[in-house]
């Protein structure tokens, strides 16, 4: 959010998103199995208690890289029949191969999402020039917006700032998820193209916020989804005591919930909760008594404690 000057209005910015969404996790039965109604049940949670102005499926935190497209399709469907008009439903279909991407996305997109997420092509490292042709072929396969998802430390590669501006000219990519760790070239990237950013790293969303950011893509926002709004919803309001107050508050959670892998902790923690969850696909393994109990002691830190 942007100050027109030091006390005077704010001038909006575009968030074609929302504020808040969170990466859900993909709920499974006690054998493994794709748990749909827990999955509505999840999304109906995360829009009415959380706050979420949208949710992201079948993301990493989805457990993506162990669903079958299929199960993908059907996960979009339910998901998009729980929220209903009450948030909008971003699909994850990004892979490193183009055309598998396409399909995916244009399965999403007759599945109801209302938007993709596209992760940079991990593992085989293209160039700059195979960023472009890959994200422009994604973006002309179908009619949704597209949100980037820029995450060299898991990628390999990330979107160089003139990549992005160069995209940022093609009318259906609206968006980063931005989990670069580089303020910086967030700033130079905001201070030149039309692109709603978005933190992709849940404990740098207020510091993201002063360089142009409009929002987050949280893991942790499974339990502080509420609260993070709160704190987005301060800062533009131009609050930043409260917007501060509130982020040293919840930083125990935004870094606590990632002391493993991310979905592992969230899993545990809704089951705590007495929410859909379930266990974790392999290569993944569940949280130790151990992971469990720091997990209590990092959400009561942020004033947001498990039910014993």
């Amino acid at each position: 959010m942007t100050h027109d000057h030091l006390d005077g209005p704010v001038r909006t910015v575009s968030r074609p998103f929302g504020r808040v969404l969170t990466a859900m996790v993909t709920p499974f039965t006690a054998d493994g199995a794709l748990d749909l109604d827990g999955a509505a049940r999840l999304a109906d949670h995360l829009v009415t208690e959380q706050g979420n102005d949208a949710l992201v499926v079948n993301g990493t935190t989805g457990e993506s890289p162990t669903t079958t497209d299929a199960e993908k399709e059907r996960l979009i469907r339910a998901v998009v029949e729980a929220v209903g008009d009450r948030a909008r439903v971003v699909a994850g279909v990004g892979t490193n191969d183009t055309r598998h991407t396409i399909e995916l996305a244009t399965s999403a997109e007759k599945a109801g999402a209302h938007g993709l997420l596209v992760v940079t092509p991990y593992y085989n490292k293209p160039p700059q020039t195979g960023l472009l042709r890959h994200f422009t072929a994604v973006a002309d396969a179908t009619g949704l917006p597209v949100m980037l998802y820029d995450i060299p430390h898991r990628s390999g590669v990330a979107i160089e700032i003139e990549t992005l501006v160069q995209l940022a000219e093609h009318g259906r990519i609206v968006a980063v998820k931005d989990a670069k760790g580089d303020l910086t070239a967030t700033s130079w990237v905001t201070s030149r193209a039309e692109l709603a950013y978005y933190s992709g790293e849940d404990s740098l969303t207020l510091p993201a916020l002063a360089v142009g950011c409009v929002g987050v893509v949280g893991t942790s926002t499974h339990f502080t989804g509420a609260e993070t709004k709160r704190m987005i919803e301060a800062f533009d309001t131009g609050d930043t005591g409260t917007a501060l107050a509130l982020h040293r508050r919840l930083l125990p959670l935004f870094t606590g919930i990632f002391r493993t892998q991310g979905v592992i902790l969230v899993k545990a923690g809704l089951t705590v909760q007495g929410l859909p969850g379930g266990p974790v696909r392999p290569p993944l393994v569940d949280a130790t008594d151990g992971e469990i109990a720091q997990l209590r002691a990092d959400c009561a830190a942020a004033g947001l404690p498990l039910p014993e």
